[in-house]
């Protein structure tokens, strides 16, 4: 199976499946593309499914900015169980009964809207120390873990017939949804574990749009990756193009600023203002700022193979 060669860096929209953590998908995908440099945009545990953006190539540099995104999950709720996971396979703490109404549901989820500080769990791939939360969770021991600020943009009932409860949430980066769910069962006083969970979608990668791995298997052997290989470029579809003139190319090959000279386009540009840097041939190099006092683009993020 040929791998893939230094023109293939992209972006390839996953749909993870239940059994695998985020690192089987990315070990997986090394197989099956022959290509070492692939890198995961949010961790996503092994009972939970959906959306998992995947860098290939080049385009791991892509991996931080794509983990920043805001999320979009669906997620069950059951009412009267607190576990260690705080989900639904961990082991049960705590059991009660489920006497809330609908309406003091309802109140009770809504009202975490907004932002809030949420304790990450303790088995979370978090560190503390070097250590992930997990292992130390493992080992049986809990440490201090700080508060972080989150926000949840919106939170939707899908359905609800208690104790089970259906959402759709839509958060910020670091958000913890199993922790959600406990921290609304600790609001009602009758405890929650997070019973199901799917990314539908992660910035502009929805779940409509992902593939399998066995898809993207077929098309690997088929020779048709590129069919579903997402351009760097493409991330950047806000900032305008600029061409760079073939007596300057060794310059951005090499990861140099530019005068605004060696460009091909005439216009005025704005003073901080980010552009999308080509050759005459439309390879993409990467994103410069241009700083008005020194007439001259400087490189912001460079994607050179």
């Amino acid at each position: 199976m040929g791998g893939l060669n230094c023109m293939a860096d992209g972006i390839i929209n996953i749909y993870k499946e239940k059994g695998y953590t985020s690192h089987d998908v990315v070990a997986k995908l090394r197989g099956i593309l022959g290509q070492r440099r692939i890198g995961h945009t949010g961790t996503l545990d092994p009972d939970a499914v959906g959306v998992l953006p995947v860098c290939v190539g080049s385009a791991t540099r892509l991996c931080g900015m794509i983990t920043d995104w805001d999320k979009e999950y669906v997620a069950g709720l059951r009412l009267g169980l607190t576990t260690d996971t705080q989900d639904i396979w961990g082991r049960v703490l705590e059991e009660k009964p489920v006497e809330v109404t609908e309406e003091q549901t309802r109140e009770a989820v809504y009202s975490f809207i907004g932002g809030y500080a949420q304790l990450p769990p303790m088995y979370s791939a978090l560190k503390v120390d070097g250590k992930k939360l997990y292992e130390l969770a493992r080992e049986g021991k809990e440490v201090e873990r700080k508060a972080r600020e989150i926000v949840l943009y919106e939170i939707e009932i899908l359905s609800m017939a208690l104790p089970d409860i259906s959402l759709r949430v839509r958060c910020s980066k670091g958000t913890y949804i199993r922790t959600l769910c406990h921290d609304i069962g600790q609001k009602l006083g009758c405890g929650a574990v997070m019973s199901s969970l799917e990314r539908i979608r992660t910035g502009n990668f929805k779940a409509e749009d992902s593939h399998r791995l066995e898809e993207v298997e077929a098309l690997q052997r088929g020779g048709r990756i590129r069919d579903i290989l997402i351009p760097i470029d493409a991330m950047f579809e806000q900032l305008a193009q600029v061409h760079v003139e073939e007596s300057a190319l060794k310059l951005v090959q090499n990861g140099n600023s530019l005068d605004s000279h060696r460009i091909r386009e005439r216009r005025l540009f704005d003073e901080g203002e980010k552009v999308r840097v080509y050759d005459g041939r439309g390879r993409f190099y990467g994103i410069y700022t241009f700083l008005r006092d020194q007439g001259r683009f400087v490189p912001e993020k460079m994607f050179l193979s």
